[in-house]
């Protein structure tokens, strides 16, 4: 069985593989018949133990666009919160017949523990594990980059990405990382030093401390929100300074190249780490990334239930 656990599990030909097929399948979503029946009769359960409102719903969405059953899984008033372990919770999925289960968490390696027990057959896809990482939003992010910026290319060879904002605490950035290099762009991460991980400089990017030295240079911005709720310490002296120095406003976007574009995987600080009227302007593609999650969470469930078998199949 197929899982989708991390980008390290795919090579850039399984990649483009979903890249591709969400493509097509776009291209179908956007006509009078928005379902398709390949998922008829199959049951995905949507596992979330930590709060999302944008990723929980697009997989449901793109679940049912292919005729799947969807079964919706939340912490809150569900036995998670009443403290069943995951195990006990798998052998139930298991038991309703799931044929996948999309699952975040706040821990760190729970897909991965889910993937690799017993306890259930189904696919597992990761949906968000702790500050690890979240495959989806990265494929969706390189699809919207490859709309925009691809020059009719498979990959994103020679697209420059700036990554800003907090690092340390997030998933997007992990992904998003060995994804765009995977497929042949550069990338450089700007933050302060105090929201940079441990060991980044073996990461295979660029890594700069001042915004305004890089936001000229690049075709992509991509802000990330600042985890407030996931510091216990203090990593910058105030939001006022942190806005100052790594926030997007209106100057810095009025040094970006003209075809370079701005994203954000949300929800947005605005004020913080991005202006409100950068993020509501022409070059901004946040509300894109959005409509483009269901049609990349679509081909990443054709792929593991119906599709082809992959190059990395005996991971992925």
């Amino acid at each position: 069985m197929r899982h989708l656990l991390s980008i390290s599990d795919l090579s850039a030909h399984d990649a483009i593989v979903i890249l591709d097929t969400a493509a097509e399948l776009e291209r179908v979503s956007d006509g009078q018949v928005k379902k398709l029946p390949t998922l008829r009769g199959r049951t995905i359960v949507n596992l979330f133990a930590e709060d999302s409102t944008r990723t929980r719903i697009s997989f449901e969405a793109a679940a049912k666009r292919l005729s799947a059953d969807v079964i919706n899984f939340s912490a809150k008033g569900s036995s998670i919160s009443k403290g069943e372990s995951l195990k006990d919770t798998a052998m139930t999925l298991q038991a309703m017949g799931a044929d996948a289960v999309v699952i975040r968490h706040s821990a760190s390696g729970a897909p991965q523990r889910l993937a690799d027990s017993q306890w259930m057959t189904g696919s597992v896809i990761n949906a968000g594990d702790g500050t690890h990482e979240h495959p989806s939003q990265a494929l969706l992010d390189a699809f919207t980059i490859r709309k925009h910026l691809g020059k009719g290319g498979s990959n994103l060879a020679g697209i420059k990405v700036a990554i800003v904002g907090d690092v340390l605490h997030s998933r997007v950035a992990r992904s998003n990382v060995l994804l765009l290099t995977l497929l042949g762009a550069h990338v450089t991460l700007v933050a302060p030093p105090t929201l940079l991980p441990v060991g980044v400089e073996s990461w295979p990017v660029n890594i700069s401390y001042n915004f305004d030295d890089v936001v000229a240079g690049v075709d992509v911005v991509m802000m990330l929100r600042v985890q407030q709720e996931r510091m216990s310490d203090l990593f910058f002296p105030n939001a006022r300074e942190y806005s100052r120095y790594f926030g997007l406003n209106l100057q810095r976007l009025a040094k970006m190249q003209p075809h370079a574009i701005i994203m954000h995987p949300g929800p947005m600080n605005r004020g913080l780490e991005i202006a409100a009227e950068v993020a509501d302007s022409a070059r901004s593609v946040i509300v894109e990334q959005v409509a483009n999650g269901v049609s990349v969470r679509m081909a990443i469930l054709y792929v593991l239930l119906a599709g082809a078998p992959l190059e990395s199949e005996s991971k992925l």
